[in-house]
């Protein structure tokens, strides 16, 4: 637990176990969690189910402001709706991770997501674990502690691929997990460059965070060493 409210921005690509690590630390300090990605890839379904063409910024742009999206922020069951409709399982599909760089690439719909990120970060009395790719630099960038992870390519791709496989219940022959991580690592590194390249909030690390490689440490070696970093700042600032 820590003795006043603290905010914490966890940043960083996919694969690197930004999620896993933000949800523990927000559980065992006593902190709200807030997995920004699942905002964006909640607009992304809307914009899919509503018939927008998510390859046409404008239109994009244009529909922006239309979905009402909440975020629950208990780190033991964080939930997300989109005008009411549960979409916890259907925004992890393949059509809307394909679709979502683009959708969230739109200064529009970064500029609404944003601004509902920073409203639920200044509602939680308790503090507040946020993880995503631009909170230390763009959407809280006053953020007590601010942590960028990174991971190898490989074991980012190994990581997602075995993600994936468990969501589906079953495990692939020894080939096909092969083939299958291959694909997965390329379209983690398309993912980066086009978060990365962006013009609006790209992908990036604060000049002020810490980085930590997950590539060589497990789990609980990654939410301890988080944990230590927030610890400190607390013992700093009494």
């Amino acid at each position: 637990m820590v003795a006043t409210p603290v905010v914490v921005a966890i940043d960083g690509p996919s694969g690197t176990g930004k999620s896993s690590t933000s949800k523990a630390v927000a559980a065992r300090m006593g902190l709200r969690y807030l997995d920004t990605g699942a905002q964006y890839r909640a607009i992304t379904w809307w914009m899919l189910n509503a018939g927008i063409d998510v390859d046409d910024p404008e239109a994009v742009a244009a529909a922006a402001g239309k979905p009402t999206i909440v975020s629950g922020t208990d780190p033991l069951a964080p939930t997300i709706t989109v005008d009411g409709t549960d979409v916890a399982v259907p925004i992890r599909g393949q059509q809307v991770t394909g679709a979502v760089s683009a959708v969230s690439a739109v200064p529009e719909v970064r500029a609404r997501i944003t601004e509902l990120q920073r409203s639920i970060a200044a509602g939680a009395a308790e503090g507040i674990v946020v993880e995503g790719r631009d909170i230390g630099t763009t959407v809280l960038p006053d953020a007590d502690v601010k942590i960028f992870l990174t991971a190898s390519p490989e074991v980012r791709a190994a990581r997602r691929s075995a993600e994936l496989a468990g969501r589906a219940g079953a495990s692939a022959p020894t080939a096909q997990a092969g083939s299958d991580v291959a694909a997965t690592q390329a379209a983690l590194l398309r993912r980066d460059a086009a978060d990365s390249q962006r013009k609006t909030s790209p992908l990036a690390k604060a000049a002020d965070a810490t980085e930590v490689d997950t590539s060589e440490l497990t789990l609980e070696q990654v939410i301890e060493c988080v944990v230590t970093l927030v610890e400190e700042r607390g013992r700093r600032a009494r």
